[in-house]
C-alpha cells in the first residue's frame, strides 16, 4: 500500500514512500508516563523545529537530500487504552515492513516502543534490541500497571527471552530491575562501555538488532524537557558517535522517545532531539548502502 505524506514533514525527510528507504511515524502518546507528562507533543515539536537544522551533518560528511526519507505524520492514537495504542503503533510498523521499508517511529513516551517491537519480533524473530536510556524499564508492572514506560523493556523480554536486551547508561531503576538484569538482559550501567564489543559481536553474526533511544540517557544539563531526567547522563557528542557504532549492526527498526518540549521553554531540548534524528537517520542510511 502507498501511505500518505504528513503535511509538515522532519527537514528532508519529504521523498514519495514508493521511494523511500525509511519511513518516520510519529505515536503522541504519554498516557503510561510516571512523572512529567508531555512527550505526547514530542514528535510534532521535532517536525515544525527541524527547520532550524541543516539538512548536512558535518558529523558524518551526509546529507538527507542525497537519500530518500518519508514522514507519514502522528498517528492518531487513544489516549484512554494503551493497549488499543499500541496495537495501532503495531498495525503501523507491520504496514511499513510489509513494503520493505525500514520503520523509524517518534515518541512520545518510551511504552511506544513495544508497539513497533511486537511488529519486528514477527518478522525478525531472532532479533536483539540496543536500549539507551537513564532507567531501566525492568519493572514488571508500575503501581499495578503492566503497560508503562517503566515496564516497556520487560514486557519486550517477555517476547525474546533472556541475553537479547543490550542495555547501556542506565542510571535509575528498582534494586529489583538490576538484579533481573544481572539474570536476564546484558546491562551495562552508568555508560557506554562496552558498546563496541556488543555492536562486533552482532554484526559478525548477522543478528538483526531494534535500536530504542530514549533521550534522558542525555544528561538533563543537555537535555532538561524530558518527563523523568536523571542527573548523570552522556553528552550529545557521545551519543553521536555511539549511534553510527549501532549503525553498523543489521538494524531493522528504530525509535527516538520521550522529549516533552513543554518542559524546556528554551527549545534547546527540541533542537538537540532533533539533530539526535537527523544524525540517527543518516547513520542508519549510510550503512544501508
Amino acid at each position: 500500500m502507498s501511505l500518505e505524506r504528513n503535511v509538515e514533514t522532519f527537514i528532508g525527510c519529504d521523498a514519495p514512500y514508493e521511494e523511500a528507504e525509511i519511513v518516520l511515524f510519529g505515536a503522541p502518546f504519554d498516557s503510561t508516563t510516571s512523572f512529567r507528562p508531555g512527550a505526547r507533543f514530542g514528535s510534532a515539536a521535532m517536525r515544525h523545529e527541524s527547520f532550524g537544522l541543516e539538512t548536512y551533518s558535518p558529523y558524518q560528511d551526509l546529507d538527507l537530500t542525497d537519500y530518500s526519507v518519508f514522514d507519514s505524520g502522528d498517528l492518531e492514537l487513544c489516549f484512554g487504552s494503551a493497549e488499543q495504542a499500541l496495537a495501532d503503533i503495531e498495525e503501523r510498523a507491520e504496514t511499513v515492513l510489509s513494503d520493505g521499508k525500514f520503520p523509524l517511529l517518534i515518541g512520545g513516551e518510551h511504552l511506544v516502543t513495544l508497539g513497533a517491537f511486537r511488529a519486528i519480533a514477527k518478522k525478525y524473530p531472532g532479533v536483539h534490541i540496543i536500549h539507551f536510556d537513564a532507567h531501566a524499564d525492568l519493572r514488571d508492572d508500575y503501581l499495578g500497571a503492566k503497560l508503562s514506560h517503566a515496564c516497556v523493556l520487560r514486557r519486550c523480554h517477555d517476547i525474546i527471552g533472556d541475553g537479547r536486551i543490550h542495555q547501556f547508561c542506565i542510571r535509575s531503576g528498582e534494586r529489583e530491575e538490576f538484579r533481573f538484569a544481572k539474570e536476564h538482559t546484558d546491562m551495562h550501567p552508568l555508560s557506554l562501555d562496552g558498546l563496541e564489543a556488543c555492536v562486533a559481536a552482532l554484526k559478525a553474526a548477522g543478528t538483526p538488532v531494534y535500536f530504542t533511544i530514549d533521550l534522558d540517557c542525555i544528561d538533563p544539563s543537555a537535555f532538561p524537557g524530558t518527563g523523568t531526567p536523571e542527573a548523570g547522563g552522556i553528552t550529545f557528542l557521545q551519543l553521536e558517535k555511539a549511534m553510527e557504532t549501532v549503525a553498523q549492526c543489521n538494524l531493522v527498526g528504530a525509535d527516538v522517545n520521550e522529549l516533552a518540549p513543554m518542559l524546556d521553554q528554551s527549545g534547546v531540548s527540541t533542537a538537540l532531539a532533533c539533530k539526535v534524528l537527523r544524525e540517527l537517520l543518516l547513520a542508519i542510511l549510510k550503512n544501508k548502502r
